[in-house]
């Protein structure tokens, strides 16, 4: 069950991450380059170099839980980091903003397949 939510904190990592990484090598990136806990309940937010795939890794009760979102069409519009950023903190806000491809100017979005319209 999808259980992020607004009273989360969330963190980028900043730099673009291998996405062939999982479960395990992705909690090392959030413990070595981060340097955060993993355990802590909080989110950690990958994207890959195309920034066209994006995981998302999280601890609840019972283990890891990994959210994987891979764009057809467009990219992510990641912030730009200091190459001294450890991790980027964001809102529940910001990750939706990313994932929908919504700029400052919401009649203005980044490309995205949109399936369900062209299925009607």
């Amino acid at each position: 069950m999808f259980s992020l939510n607004d009273s989360m904190r969330y963190f980028l990592c900043p730099g673009p991450t291998d996405m062939r990484k999982s479960f395990y090598t992705l909690s090392g990136l959030v413990t070595d380059k981060m340097e955060l806990d993993v355990q802590s309940g909080d989110v950690f937010i990958f994207v890959n170099r195309k920034q066209d795939q994006m995981k998302i890794l999280h601890a609840e009760e019972g283990g890891l839980v990994l959210y994987i979102k891979k764009l057809e069409a467009g990219t992510f519009r990641v912030p730009d980091f200091d190459e001294e950023t450890k991790s980027f903190p964001m809102s529940w806000s910001d990750l939706v903003l990313l994932v929908k491809g919504i700029q400052a100017d919401p009649d203005n979005r980044y490309k995205r397949l949109d399936v369900l319209r062209q299925n009607r």
